[in-house]
């Protein structure tokens, strides 16, 4: 026990314990997730959230000390997403073929997406600021953030509706093509990273390869069209008031 305090004292002053407490919580929770077949309720990035969340709220360590030593995982992100354009690159020829098409759905799931979010917060009578940062919602967190700043919203929230989006569209996108009944698993992988964008992504790619490679797609595009897109349209708004 004596020396689990050390050990505790140690990593809790150092940016290990947020490097620590990441990888540990991630392998656990993939672990279930392959224990489960793969079942989309026990996703990894979910289940790896709440396992953080209940170990900072249980030892009172602050966001900043934790992410200290995250943010050695969080770097890893960029080439991760640019780890995602070699299965595009191995189907160029077909996604040169239907270029248009995937551009113009691309445009209206970005449409589809960031309206009807704005539509329902605005029945509900959300604050105008959380409706900015909706708006994103289905870009890519750290994109997301920067269209909330660029438009009056806050950019906090906007990344965590981006996560929470991402991690609805993992659980609930196989029932929902299940339903449709939409057996092509390009479409299922375009439609959910277009919605669902990185976590939808890393799910479609767990599924089918193809699904992987239109998912990464499609999460290209919404980020390069929303960070266009949607700051033109509140320009506009603002212009016309």
């Amino acid at each position: 026990m004596t020396d689990f305090v050390q050990l505790w004292v140690y990593l809790s002053s150092t940016p290990l314990f947020g490097l620590t407490a990441t990888l540990c919580c991630y392998v656990m929770a993939h672990a279930l997730y392959e224990r489960m077949q793969r079942a989309p309720w026990a996703n990894p990035v979910l289940w790896s959230v709440v396992l953080i969340g209940g170990v900072l709220l249980l030892t009172r360590t602050p966001y900043p000390t934790y992410f200290a030593g995250a943010q050695f995982v969080h770097v890893l992100l960029g080439p991760a997403v640019v780890a995602l354009g070699w299965p595009l690159w191995q189907r160029r020829a077909e996604i040169r073929r239907h270029g248009g098409a995937l551009l113009m759905a691309a445009a209206a799931g970005g449409v589809a997406a960031a309206a009807s979010a704005v539509a329902v917060g605005w029945a509900l009578g959300l604050p105008y600021d959380v409706l900015l940062s909706l708006a994103p919602k289905s870009v890519t967190a750290p994109v997301a953030m920067g269209i909330a700043s660029q438009i009056g919203g806050v950019p906090a929230l906007a990344a965590v509706l981006a996560v929470l989006t991402g991690v609805v569209g993992a659980l609930s996108g196989r029932a929902l093509f299940n339903a449709m009944k939409q057996p092509d698993m390009r479409v299922r992988g375009f439609a959910l990273g277009t919605t669902s964008h990185g976590i939808g992504a890393a799910r479609s790619m767990q599924v089918d390869a193809n699904a992987g490679a239109y998912a990464g797609l499609a999460l290209g595009l919404q980020a390069m069209l929303a960070s266009v897109a949607i700051p033109l349209v509140m320009w506009l708004l603002a212009f016309w008031r």
